[in-house]
């Protein structure tokens, strides 16, 4: 309670500046969230609809240029436009070459990688995109799926989306449940025969009772009872 009394509450609410400071800043914001909509503007829709690592990397850049002349005096707003021309310049620069190259396409943007082609994990893509499995479950089951064999293919775009094909109704198989609570009786014994999924892989196929065994596909040997439901839409 000392501790707090004794606090300067002047500089803790004001800092180095004091009440004539606070129009300045009413007048800097103003302009800087016009200067962001102009150079938004300049980026077009394809740079805030769907941000990849790049235009990510932009976005971050005209933030941090537009946020410290809002309230830092001794940054001067002619800086931080200059900052906005060359940032916006560099993106023309290399959306030119994008357009140009797929190589240095694939190089600064990276490559839609598939994740689940048949109902089933395609491992190495899975791996190499550091994706956890309840988040992947979790993209899924928001767009409708509820379990793996609802899926034709899955693919993570570019732009960290995820786009997802679905089979027909009448081509749905039995499939991995992506439930919340789907995997949590997985076991390496089976004690219903019938269509069982390997929880690490989604590989399925039937099992009588006894001893699961190790998964074909992947060498786990967790295994859960498969679905075959058909998706409601």
């Amino acid at each position: 309670m000392k501790a707090l009394l004794t606090l300067n509450w002047k500089d803790l609410m004001f800092g180095a500046e004091d009440w004539s400071f606070l129009p300045e800043v009413i007048v800097r914001t103003v302009i800087m969230f016009l200067i962001i909509i102009i150079g938004l503007r300049f980026l077009g829709k394809r740079g805030v609809k769907q941000l990849s690592v790049f235009e990510l990397v932009v976005i971050i850049g005209l933030g941090s240029a537009a946020g410290d002349p809002m309230f830092y005096k001794e940054v001067g707003i002619i800086f931080s436009l200059l900052v906005f021309v060359v940032v916006i310049a560099l993106y023309a620069i290399l959306t030119f070459f994008l357009a140009k190259s797929d190589r240095f396409e694939d190089l600064v943007e990276g490559k839609p990688s598939c994740l689940i082609e048949e109902g089933v994990f395609v491992l190495d893509k899975f791996k190499k995109e550091n994706l956890g499995s309840d988040e992947f479950f979790a993209e899924l089951r928001l767009r409708g799926v509820s379990h793996l064999g609802q899926v034709e293919t899955a693919i993570v775009e570019t732009s960290g989306g995820l786009s997802v094909f679905f089979f027909e109704d009448k081509d749905v198989k039995y499939g991995l449940p992506v439930m919340h609570d789907s995997i949590g009786n997985a076991s390496a014994h089976i004690r219903k025969a019938g269509h069982h999924s390997c929880i690490f892989c989604g590989y399925t196929e039937v099992k009588e009772t006894g001893n699961a065994g190790k998964c074909p596909n992947c060498a786990h040997e967790k295994w859960v009872e498969s679905s075959c439901k058909r998706r409601v839409t």
